[in-house]
């Protein structure tokens, strides 16, 4: 892997998921109680041998910025080892990136610097588990200009998805953007080849394709612009390479966490008996970076009363303490705290966020900082929720960081 130069493309706003990111970039988004959505893409690079990173941030990025500099200074730069955050930095003309392929773009001098024989590029607002040493080693003995990293999807959901078509050499023949219907993958009626957003590149065909695209009008997207430029050509060797789940389970694990419910839903997912993604295989672990937090705690036991601090189906980060409230298949992340006779069900609480006593909540997404006053409600009146928060097409309730709710 050492002639291999790796981007992370980690500069989106997100949109569809605010306000989640109303002050954060969407891999920068906090996710399973204690991990930032960045940290699945930036562990698959570690845990598969890679060792020099680029990511390549814009929009809103302190907080992004911030947590890789203290989270994952975990390499040698005395040998060459590297996870350097790189901010747009307009080095081509007056603009910031313009799109994906735009992004590396600007970046072309970093290539030339490093001199690698492959490039990798990787979004980094997805969660799943891929050793992309399979995926480098595929292209190579593939002799390829490009590969596509491709999961199957089923043909219904193909509208939701940039669709790759191959031939039964696992060519690429075409790359339509969310079609209607799609050529399903060969022997397989059922499922349509995704696009994953994860592409190797030999560098000089990345070069000359990118300066091509760079002369025209385009939106400077690969899967928009430089894929279908590249298959048009048809000198090009374009192949598609097959997700490999590394999760350990009967199922493929790949999400796109772009909305809010299905952001709420991936985590929600974490707290059943046995989820589909395992947080706990320590032959794949997911690097993050944690404040210094005392152990969670969880106080009173007043039978009597009904007083009691207990938390049941739910993930609870350090830090948070249960004071005689209850929390039920819910995610807690650091520094909650719950106090007497609260109620937390089905939800997600991110770092800070302080429920007063009586509060209910449930069906909700809590963002840092906020305070929930005693005896308020959230998730119980739609029509009132509505009037005060954000709420999702399947109703899920999202507070905006910092709030302060009062009982009404």
């Amino acid at each position: 892997m050492k002639k291999l130069l790796t981007f992370i493309m980690a500069g989106g706003k997100g949109e569809r998921l605010h306000p989640l990111t109303k002050d954060r970039a969407k891999p920068a988004v906090p996710f399973g109680g204690i991990y930032r959505i960045i940290d699945f893409t930036l562990s698959n690079c570690i845990n598969s041998g890679i060792r020099r990173v680029n990511v390549l941030t814009q929009y809103k990025s302190m907080s992004l910025a911030r947590h890789i500099r203290m989270g994952w200074n975990v390499l040698n730069g005395e040998v060459g080892e590297y996870i350097d955050v790189v901010p747009a930095q307009q080095r081509i003309d007056e603009h910031w990136y313009q799109g994906t392929a735009d992004a590396i773009y600007q970046n072309l001098y970093s290539i030339q610097i490093e001199n690698p024989e492959q490039v990798l590029i990787l979004a980094g607002d997805h969660v799943y588990k891929m050793d992309y040493k399979r995926m480098v080693d595929f292209h190579r003995e593939s002799y390829a200009d490009l590969t596509i990293g491709v999961v199957p999807v089923p043909k219904e959901e193909c509208s939701q998805v940039g669709v790759i078509e191959t031939d039964e050499k696992n060519r690429v023949t075409s790359f339509i953007e969310k079609p209607k219907t799609a050529r399903t993958v060969p022997g397989d009626p059922d499922h349509v080849y995704g696009s994953m957003g994860i592409y190797v590149f030999d560098r000089k065909a990345l070069e000359e394709e990118l300066e091509e695209d760079a002369k025209k009008g385009t939106t400077h997207d690969f899967g928009k612009d430089i894929i279908p430029q590249m298959i048009a050509k048809g000198s090009r060797r374009i192949v598609a390479c097959k997700f490999v789940d590394m999760n350990k389970n009967d199922a493929m694990y790949w999400r796109d966490v772009g909305t809010l419910d299905a952001f709420y839903e991936s985590n929600m997912d974490l707290v059943q008996v046995s989820p589909q993604f395992n947080l706990y295989d320590r032959e794949w672990p997911i690097r993050t970076y944690q404040l210094q937090y005392p152990p969670a705690k969880f106080v009173f036991a007043e039978e009597r009363s009904g007083r009691r601090g207990m938390a049941l189906d739910s993930l609870v980060a350090d830090g948070c303490i249960i004071s005689g409230g209850s929390v039920l298949r819910s995610i807690l992340s650091p520094n909650v705290r719950v106090n007497s006779y609260a109620e937390v069900e089905d939800s997600m609480l991110l770092e800070g966020v302080d429920v007063g006593r009586y509060a209910r909540i449930r069906n909700a997404i809590v963002d840092k900082n906020a305070k929930i006053m005693p005896r308020a409600r959230i998730g119980f009146d739609p029509v009132l929720d509505r009037k005060r928060f954000t709420v999702t097409p399947k109703g899920i309730v999202v507070v905006e960081k910092g709030a302060v709710v009062e009982a009404i």
